[in-house]
């Protein structure tokens, strides 16, 4: 029986000898192997994509939203606040003519 290729990618950053810091290198090897590309284009945003989005802090945007100068907002049953991705970008529109 021939051995198993086991090559395998380390964290530069990563202790000596850390298991914790190899990562497989093809999807046969071990678990399977998750990308990390761009996540895809939702419909609705959190407060937090939204901020990521813009570069602004979680307060700017509750400043901007008391001041009613935020995007429109969708706030669900539990509490938490939802952006449609097609106001955000009417919202960055407006902007950009008002500019």
């Amino acid at each position: 029986m021939t051995p198993r290729n086991t090559h395998r990618k380390t964290d530069p950053g990563a202790a000596p000898g850390s298991n914790r810091a190899e990562v497989p290198t093809h999807p046969k090897e071990g678990n399977s192997m998750v990308t990390h590309d761009r996540p895809k284009a939702r419909g609705h945003l959190t407060i937090a994509d939204v901020c990521a989005e813009l570069g602004v802090a979680r307060s700017t945007f509750y400043d901007w939203r008391a001041a009613r100068k935020a995007p429109r907002c969708i706030k669900l049953p539990n509490g938490d606040i939802r952006i449609r991705r097609t106001d955000l970008e009417a919202w960055l529109s407006s902007l950009e003519d008002a500019a």
